[in-house]
């Protein structure tokens, strides 16, 4: 299961500088893997875990690294661990954080050809997840990740784009608004839109996520809205 993603897909200068990419391991053990759209919330979450951390800003011990990947293309990529590889990427600093069953950790960003051992040797591929049941309607009264019902996206990937919706949500907050999201746990849906309603989610003026097309689908698709209530009336773009 692997993800590399980077919006948006046209030319921008931030090509020339230095790439980072944030890796995110999520635990699939064989016996007990976690339901789809656990995993994709969870990521989605650890996003933000790790964007609102002390240590990412001012003079925190990952600032630079963090200031120097939102400098560049933002990238994502979602690995998969298990047992004694679960326990040495969890050794790691980085932030752990829980759904329902699932576990996702985030680690800060690191150079895209500067992976620590332990992370570069999990696994990439050969793992899909499944939700056993529907999911439940989301509540409108907290943001949704809505996905593009039209495209076909591996699990690690659709986290990655999760991810990246996350994102662009936290962006375009202020900080009330973003304090008041963190004390509620960062609680969001992932859901896939009706087909219907796609097209006017898209044309909403909610923040949309363009994908670069490094991988699975083609560039400059539009892979998720980001629908937090109080961005109805915005639109952000990263």
């Amino acid at each position: 299961m692997t993800s590399t993603d980077t919006v948006p897909y046209d030319e921008d200068p931030r090509d020339s500088a230095p790439q980072f990419v944030l890796p995110l391991v999520v635990r699939i053990e064989k016996a007990a893997p976690p339901a789809r759209t656990d995993a994709l919330e969870t990521a989605a979450r650890a996003v933000l875990f790790l964007l609102s951390d002390e240590r990412a800003a001012g003079d925190g011990e990952w600032a630079r690294a963090v200031a120097d990947w939102q400098d560049a293309r933002i990238r994502k990529v979602v690995r998969r661990a298990r047992g004694a590889e679960w326990r040495k990427a969890s050794a790691l600093p980085g932030i752990e954080v829980a759904g329902e069953a699932a576990e996702v950790r985030v680690f800060p960003p690191v150079p895209l050809d500067g992976w620590p051992k332990e992370l570069v040797k999990l696994q990439v591929s050969g793992t899909d997840l499944d939700d056993p049941e529907p999911p439940a309607a989301p509540d409108p009264a907290r943001p949704v990740l809505w996905l593009n019902p039209e495209l076909e996206m591996s699990a690690g990937k659709t986290m990655a784009q999760a991810g990246h919706g996350a994102q662009l949500a936290w962006w375009a907050l202020d900080d009330a608004a973003r304090d008041a999201w963190r004390k509620d746990g960062f609680a969001l849906s992932v859901r896939t839109a009706e087909p219907g309603r796609w097209a006017e989610l898209t044309t909403s003026g909610l923040p949309v996520v363009r994908d670069a097309g490094f991988t699975e689908i083609a560039p400059g698709s539009s892979t998720v809205v980001a629908d937090h209530p109080l961005l109805r009336s915005c639109h952000t773009r990263l």
